[in-house]
């Protein structure tokens, strides 16, 4: 199913989608009317979200697409085109003004009803008195306007919920032109829509919305045909698929994800919308784990405790390796799932990925990838969702220094169970190198990318056994750096982890001679303190020695990428046993040591 496709779908599986034809819009000011078109009351409409005042989301008339021209919205609009008001330098406002005006003229010329009539009568009044009416103020200058009539203010009905002006704008939108053409989503034949709505909520791109289907130049067009008509989309087909797509970018809506550059929505399509909701809430919890309970599949029924916590104990048991065949059997057949990663360009937008498969299929990719990404000891902390990993190949760890494109790559190869991107690894040994940082994701990383992109055999946790010279010698760092530690103090400024690391895990033969000369000086220096310690330590690194075959040379002047990833896997596990309460037998007898110097 293609990507429009599948957005038509979820708009009809939506409980409380706006009918064809209307939007949720920020809707600051409400001006109510008298029937002789003269204002009762201004009504400031906004509401606190945080430390600001926004306007109320409300169902209006689908707005029109501007993009450099002058067009009104019908019956609501910003205060520059409703009430020829604005707090800028107004050099369009005279022309804005005017175009409001006059749609409302000729579409509302013989609609005959009372409210229609009394926007019109306000329309051709002086309006300059709006802002000496009660209620107002400043701040609501820019803002979009809509319009009731007096009598009906306290029942909250606006001018454009009165069925006389449903029924218009009705008739408006089925005033199409050109010839009717095959729908490329529905297959319906249909008028193509000439410009669809636009798209907001995407990360970078234009605040007005940006598009996925659109042609501005001559070099796009085919045969002749102009805009829209280049790839024919029905109006009903390109409303569907902007309204769902806009719903899902929404913030809170519990199916969006922002990583780096690249703006991520997801949804599930089945017969039962219980079941569909169901998928979703997982795959929230999946992508963003502790956000399940944010999903609402309704808005007037939002995930209730308890199923919230149902849905985080089938992720812990999917996480665990559990099959989700026995977790949630009802998942694992008829559910559709579907994950979309755009990114700006301009005033339009590129799809970055776009991942359909059964939810079964999801469910197993990110079980698969759970089990990549095990190490030991674990990361600290809550579960780490799956865009976190990507933020330890960043300088400072920030979003927005993010590689363009690997975000996208690292998620669609989690999701749709492919090799992770190449670059993932190289930008994690750069990163380790700049800031000589092992931690667990890292690890994990480095782990995963072996495994499922070059089938290697990598040990979870700390081998003993391990021959592999690189992960051999990831070890040895390790100990060579503790027993630095132990000979200067734990609170030297700088170990040779912060100034040999690089080297080491490239070049191991210009660094491990010198260390190893530094090693000696250290132990005897240990030895005058503990001598117990010395031979333990000792111990320890002949032990690692004894793993290298004896006719090799011990420390090989490079080493390939795969190599520098299993001396960080190495380097790490050898590290963090020092801080384990549960050490492998091949350190019981340091520790043993290391509590009778306590």
């Amino acid at each position: 199913m293609s990507v429009l496709a599948s957005l038509v779908r979820a708009y009809e599986r939506m409980p409380d989608a706006p009918p064809f034809g209307y939007s949720s819009e920020r809707i600051g000011v409400v001006i109510s009317l008298n029937e002789d078109g003269s204002v009762a009351h201004v009504i400031d409409w906004r509401e606190t979200e945080g430390k600001k005042r926004v306007g109320r989301m409300m169902e209006v008339p689908q707005p029109v697409k501007r993009t450099a021209g002058i067009a009104a919205n019908f019956l609501w609009d910003k205060t520059s085109y409703a009430l020829g008001l604005t707090a800028g330098s107004g050099k369009r406002l005279a022309a804005e003004h005017a175009a409001f005006v006059a749609l409302h003229d000729e579409v509302l010329a013989n609609s005959g009803d009372t409210g229609l009539s009394a926007l019109l009568a306000f329309l051709h009044k002086d309006h300059s008195h709006v802002t000496a009416c009660p209620g107002w103020n400043d701040e609501l200058m820019d803002l979009n306007v809509a319009f009731c009539l007096e009598t009906e203010r306290r029942q909250n009905i606006l001018l454009h919920d009165r069925m006389a002006a449903r029924e218009i704008w009705q008739h408006v939108g089925e005033q199409e032109t050109g010839e009717s053409v095959a729908c490329l989503v529905t297959g319906r034949s249909a008028f193509p829509s000439r410009l669809h709505p636009s798209i907001k909520g995407v990360w970078g791109a234009q605040s007005s919305g940006a598009a996925i289907v659109s042609f501005n130049l001559d070099a796009f067009t085919s045969y002749g045909h102009e805009q829209g008509a280049n790839a024919p989309v029905s109006p009903h087909a390109a409303f569907a698929y902007t309204t769902a797509l806009n719903r899902f970018l929404a913030t809170g809506s519990g199916h969006r994800l922002q990583i780096g550059d690249t703006s991520i929505v997801f949804w599930a399509d089945a017969e039962d919308a219980e079941i569909a909701s169901l998928a979703e809430a997982m795959a929230s919890g999946m992508l963003e784990p502790g956000e399940e309970a944010g999903f609402v599949a309704d808005e007037r029924d939002k995930v209730t405790a308890s199923s919230t916590q149902t849905v985080g104990n089938q992720l812990e048991r999917l996480r665990k390796g559990v099959p989700l065949a026995e977790i949630e059997p009802r998942l694992t057949t008829g559910v559709r799932f579907f994950v979309l990663g755009l990114a700006p360009n301009a005033a339009r937008l590129s799809v970055r990925f776009y991942f359909e498969d059964t939810f079964g299929a999801f469910a197993e990719n990110y079980r698969r990838f759970c089990a990549d990404m095990r190490i030991e000891p674990p990361p600290r902390g809550e579960i780490v969702p799956l865009w976190r990993y990507v933020l330890e190949t960043a300088s400072m760890g920030k979003k927005d220094n993010v590689l363009r494109n690997l975000a996208g790559e690292w998620l669609r190869a989690a999701l749709a169970g492919i090799d992770y991107p190449n670059s993932m690894l190289g930008a994690i040994l750069l990163r380790i190198r700049a800031d000589k940082e092992v931690n667990a994701l890292r690890a994990a990383i480095l782990k995963a990318v072996l495994v499922r992109n070059r089938q290697m055999e990598v040990p979870v946790a700390l081998d003993p056994d391990q021959r592999n010279k690189g992960y051999v010698l990831g070890r040895l760092f390790a100990v060579y750096e503790e027993i630095q530690r132990e000979a200067l103090g734990r609170n030297v400024n700088a170990t040779i982890k912060d100034k040999f690391y690089g080297s080491a895990s490239a070049t191991p033969r210009k660094v491990f001679a010198m260390l190893e000369a530094g090693s000696a000086n250290h132990l005897a220096k240990i030895g005058k303190m503990n001598m117990g310690r010395r031979v333990n330590l000792e111990k320890k690194v002949g032990a690692i020695m004894d793993l290298m075959e004896a006719a090799d040379d011990p420390f090989p002047a490079s080493f390939s990428a795969e190599q520098q990833a299993l001396f960080g896997l190495g380097y790490y596990h050898e590290n963090s046993a020092r801080f384990s309460k549960h050490s492998s037998p091949a350190n019981s007898s340091d520790s043993i040591e290391e509590g009778a110097d306590r």
